[in-house]
């Protein structure tokens, strides 16, 4: 048996993952440092046992707020001799630990909400779903926040919960303006006409449209996520300690700025450079799938 060979071979197509990976570097310059940056904060996060020169609770009773590179601490100590770089490691632990958790108990019942509010609208079950909505944006939303973590008491737990509250508002306004404009296309009107359910036309042909500004959505209240994590837990009423948290180093190094200014510079700096690139990257994102902004 013969093969017949072509002169040339055939064109090997490229993953649509890496060409758009690409494409985006290539148009979102700002964007692709920003997705750099994330990434290498969440390796941070996932690694950070392995990583840290030493155990974030371990008290060297002898370097007791000694200054970054003395006693073998790269970014010195604290008032009880521990390693302020470790400790900002795991901190970054628990803050990716929040915002994951945060986003996914908000972002569900807000998109659930949204979701079913849009497709309903004008009707009686969205007039409900959306006076409740309302009311809780009608607080503001500090003081919800306070109001909520005070009450329900310090821990991880109740931080997510009280976050979330933050979160599903936001995200019930972007599923349901899409979903709203997603009920009137056409091939929602001939899903309809064949007699699809409410139920199979949400999932099929609502949610794959809903996740490109979600996704933009999602990375910017990220970064109000940390903001308000580390807030909480500056204030005491966030992560219990002896939990590392950026927030809590940055108040237990209020008191020492002036002789260990280094206690605060660098979860500060490391918070700032988490938030700044969660912004960038929701920015970009935003401008590279709007087809209007890109042309």
């Amino acid at each position: 048996m013969s093969i017949a060979l072509s002169g040339t071979a055939p064109a090997v197509r490229r993953p649509r993952t890496r060409s758009g990976l690409r494409r985006f570097t290539r148009e979102q310059p700002l964007g692709a440092i920003a997705l750099f940056l994330i990434s290498l904060f969440v390796v941070v996060a996932v690694l950070a046992p392995w990583i840290a020169p030493y155990d974030p609770l371990a008290q060297d009773r002898v370097n007791i707020l000694t200054g970054p590179g003395v006693g073998g601490h790269p970014a010195g100590t604290d008032e009880l001799g521990r390693d302020v770089l470790s400790r900002s490691l795991y901190g970054a632990r628990t803050s990716l630990l929040i915002a994951v958790a945060t986003l996914a108990l908000g972002g569900a019942i807000g998109l659930v909400v949204g979701v079913v509010s849009g497709y309903f609208g004008g009707t009686w079950v969205d007039s409900i779903l959306q006076r409740a909505m309302d009311a809780l944006m009608a607080i503001p939303s500090i003081v919800l926040l306070l109001f909520v973590a005070a009450l329900l008491g310090p821990s991880v737990r109740n931080t997510v919960i009280a976050l979330s509250l933050l979160v599903i508002p936001s995200i019930n306004r972007v599923a349901r303006g899409e979903m709203l404009r997603i009920r009137e296309e056409p091939y929602v009107e001939a899903a309809r006409s064949v007699g699809c359910g409410t139920p199979r036309i949400l999932i099929r042909y609502g949610l794959p449209n809903l996740m490109a500004p979600l996704f933009v959505m999602g990375s910017l209240l990220f970064a109000v996520i940390l903001i308000a994590e580390s807030a909480l837990s500056f204030l005491g009423i966030g992560t219990p300690p002896p939990t590392p948290s950026w927030g809590r180093m940055l108040s237990e190094g209020r008191s020492q700025l002036e002789i260990a200014p280094w206690m605060t510079v660098v979860p500060g700096l490391i918070l700032s450079i988490s938030v700044l690139a969660f912004n960038l990257l929701g920015d970009a994102m935003r401008d590279f799938l709007d087809p209007k902004q890109r042309r």
